[in-house]
C-alpha cells in the first residue's frame, strides 16, 4: 500500500480562481499568507483494517525561502516514512519537493523521489505557466492556467477565504500528476469542533473529490479538517480506501506565521 501517496492525496484541498490579465497570472486565492519560511508540520498516519488503528508512519512537511530561476520561491518539502513496526508489511521512504513562486503561489518545479516496497520512482517536472506547458522529464504537456502540483496544491489551498463560502458550495481545481491534468472538485462542508490525540480544535470541514483508480473506490468519501484560523493547518484527514481505512492526524508544528487561535485545549 502506498502510504505516502495516500497522505498527499488526502491533503489535496485547494481552489483555483479565474486569473486577471497580466504577464504573470495571479492565482493566489486571497493574497493572505498562511505559511512562511521555517514552518514545519508533522503528521502521523494510522491504518485500520476493521479492528484497531495501527501507527503506519509519519509525514513531515516544511517551508524554506529559496530563489529559483530568478524568482523568490517557497521550497516546500514533504517526506514520508513507514513506522518500523509496519516495515515488514510495506516499507516506504518518499520525498516530494515543490518550488512555489511567492507572488503567484504557482509551482515552478516539482520533484518526486519515492521508494515503495523496493520499487523506486523519480519524477522531475518544470512548469512554464505563461506558455501553458509542464515539462516532465523528456516530454511537454499542455496545462490550463493556475495548475498546481500535488504538493503545492496543499499550500495554495490554505489561502482560501472560507468565509466567502457556504456549506455545500463546490469549487474546481486542477492538478498535474503523473503526466496528466486532473480536474476535480472540493466541497465546503461547514465548521465543527473536533478532538484528536493532540487536543481539541475549532475546525473547517471539507470534502474533496478523490483521484479514483489509485487506492480509492468510486464511492469513497474523504473528509479533511483544517484549523479555523488564519493558518488553515490540516488537523485530520479520514477516508476509507480499497482495503480498510486511513486516518492522518497533525502531531506537531513549529513556526506558524499566524496565531494558532483554533486551539481549544491541547492534551
Amino acid at each position: 500500500m502506498k502510504i505516502y501517496i495516500a497522505v498527499i492525496s488526502f491533503l489535496l484541498v485547494f481552489l483555483l480562481q479565474v486569473p486577471p490579465a497580466g504577464a504573470r497570472k495571479l492565482c493566489n486565492a486571497t493574497g493572505t499568507r498562511c505559511f512562511a519560511d521555517g514552518e514545519r508540520l508533522k503528521f502521523r498516519v494510522y491504518y485500520n483494517m476493521g479492528f484497531v488503528w495501527i501507527n503506519a508512519g509519519d509525514v513531515t512537511m516544511g517551508v524554506a525561502d529559496q530563489s529559483f530561476r530568478g524568482r523568490k520561491t517557497y521550497h516546500i518539502t514533504g517526506t514520508g516514512k513507514t513506522a518500523k513496526s509496519y516495515e515488514w508489511f510495506f516499507k516506504v521512504t518518499d520525498k516530494y519537493e515543490s518550488y512555489v513562486d511567492e507572488e503567484t503561489l504557482l509551482p515552478e518545479k516539482f520533484l518526486r523521489d519515492v521508494d515503495e516496497g523496493g520499487i523506486k520512482f523519480r519524477n522531475n517536472v518544470t512548469f512554464y505557466h505563461n506558455q501553458g506547458i509542464a515539462m516532465s522529464d523528456t516530454s511537454a504537456y499542455n496545462i490550463p492556467d493556475c495548475t498546481q502540483d500535488i504538493l503545492s496544491s496543499l499550500y495554495f489551498a490554505r489561502t482560501i477565504d472560507f468565509s466567502k463560502l457556504k456549506p455545500g458550495d463546490k469549487v474546481p481545481f486542477n492538478v498535474f500528476l503523473d503526466n496528466k491534468v486532473y480536474t476535480l472538485t472540493m466541497k465546503y462542508d461547514g465548521k465543527e469542533r473536533i478532538t484528536t490525540k493532540m487536543g481539541e480544535f475549532n475546525a473547517i470541514r471539507i470534502v474533496p473529490q478523490v483521484i479514483r483508480g489509485t487506492i480509492f473506490k468510486d464511492d469513497d468519501k474523504m473528509t479533511i479538517w483544517v484549523s479555523d484560523d488564519e493558518n488553515h493547518v490540516p488537523l485530520r484527514v479520514s477516508s476509507p480506501i480499497l482495503v480498510g481505512s486511513i486516518k492522518v492526524d497533525l502531531i506537531g508544528y513549529d513556526n506558524l506565521v499566524n496565531p494558532f487561535s483554533s486551539i481549544v485545549q491541547l492534551k
